[in-house]
Parts: structure tokens; sequence; C-alpha cells
């Protein structure tokens, strides 16, 4: 019997990919390893900080691997800094894929604060970490990356993996919190900070239309990551130590 205007019941409807359109599964890192005074990070040959994961952060690819393991992904990128290579390494293992490097999806390159440094004058209350944040641009810090050409160069990434796995397809891209928080900012128009928090290990679900137009379906996911959390925080408080988010 056909429905007629007057009885028919329209339910709401879980999301699916739109036809034509590439979802790109934006993970950051795993946390990468702790530095010191005296003990900064190794550097690329082109000036990049280039830590290896901390024994944290294996165990939190272990859960983000787990999580995504089942999904219908088929491509898988990496942003070729050790600690994307790393955090990758066992979900290619999983899915079959192996790891294709979009350099233009480095991290911001932060200058004279690279290596490590960023993160020891975070913890000691820099004036110019504070103007960072304050004024919500990276460069700020000298000899750091114009936040223009970082925001034209992620995007050019974006458009990368879009190009490489073609239309109605997933793909997952192992990248950094400053990068998801640009992605998030250009997809949204938000002010240019508003995402920069995310978490090691999170998902962030960013939809690029048909059209071109950008979608960003979710930020932050750390369900995966529930026990871990609760695990570090028990350390902590046992311990006395707080944790600081950085972009490394």
């Amino acid at each position: 019997m056909t429905a007629t205007k007057g009885n028919t019941r329209y339910a709401q409807r879980a999301f699916s990919l739109p036809p034509g359109a590439t979802e790109i599964v934006l993970v950051r890192h795993g946390a990468s390893a702790h530095v010191a005074p005296g003990e900064l990070f190794p550097l690329t040959d082109d000036g990049w900080g280039d830590p290896a994961l901390a024994p944290e952060g294996e165990r939190q690819v272990e859960a983000v691997t787990l999580r995504l393991a089942s999904e219908a992904i088929t491509g898988l990128f990496v942003s070729g800094l050790r600690r994307t290579l790393q955090t990758a390494a066992p979900l290619a293992a999983r899915l079959g894929l192996e790891p294709v490097v979009v350099r233009d999806l480095r991290e911001v390159y932060i200058g004279d604060y690279e290596a490590g440094v960023f993160r020891i004058k975070q913890s000691e209350g820099d004036a110019l970490v504070a103007r960072v944040f304050a004024e919500e641009r990276w460069d700020v810090i000298p000899n750091a990356e114009p936040i223009e050409v970082f925001a034209g160069r992620v995007r050019s990434g974006i458009e990368t993996i879009v190009a490489a796995v073609g239309p109605d397809a997933g793909a997952v891209a192992i990248v950094h919190a400053g990068v998801v928080a640009e992605l998030c900012r250009q997809a949204t128009g938000s002010r240019p900070f508003a995402f920069i928090n995310s978490d090691n290990a999170s998902i962030t679900r960013l939809v690029v239309l048909n059209d071109g137009r950008w979608v960003l379906r979710s930020f932050n996911d750390t369900a995966h990551l529930a026990q871990l959390v609760a695990e570090a925080a028990t350390s902590a408080a046992a311990t006395g130590r707080v944790g600081l988010t950085t972009t490394a």
C-alpha cells in the first residue's frame, strides 16, 4: 500500500558517505619520546624534530590499530616523520597496506623551537609560547613556518590523498596535532587554534565531497583509549606529575 502524506513516517538515518566523496580518517600519532634539556630530539636532514614513540605511545598505537582494523580502508598515509611511521606500522600489517609518505602532512615547522625545545619551553611558562597561543600563530617563533605556507601545504596533502584513493573510498592518514588543527580550521572556518588540543592516537574524520567541499564529521575521538587514560591518570596522581599537551 502506498503511503500517503498523512501517515508517512521518516526515521533518522545513520551517516553514510555521500556518492563520490572520500573519507579521510586523521589519526594523531602516538605519544612521542620524552625530552629534556641537553637531550633533544634528533633532526631530519631538513631540520624537523624526529623523535620515536614513547612506550606509552606504543600502547596507544595498539589501541587505535584495533579500533580501525575492521574499517573499509583502501589507503594508508603518513607524514614521513618517524613517529607517524611507527604509528602506522601495526595497522599496515593488519590491513596489508604499504604506508605512503605525504611530506606535505608533516607537523608545522617551529624554527628555533624544534627538536623538543617547544615542549620544554611550554612547561617552563615561556613568554613566546604564550604568544603563540594568544595570537594563534606558530610563526611568532623565530624561523618558524609562516601560517599561510603551512595552511597551503596541508591542504595540498589532503588533495594528494583524495587523488590517490579516489571517490567512494576511505583512507587513514597518520599526522600531527598542528596538522589536525589546521585541517579542522579549513573544514569549518574556525579561528586558527580552535582544534589544537587533539590527543595522541585520537581519531578525527574529514569527508571531502565530490564538489571539493570539506565536512568535519568528528574530532578527537578517543573511545579506544579509555582504559589507557584511566591508567595514566592513576599513575599521575600517584607521582604528582601533570602532563602537557604539545604539538610534538
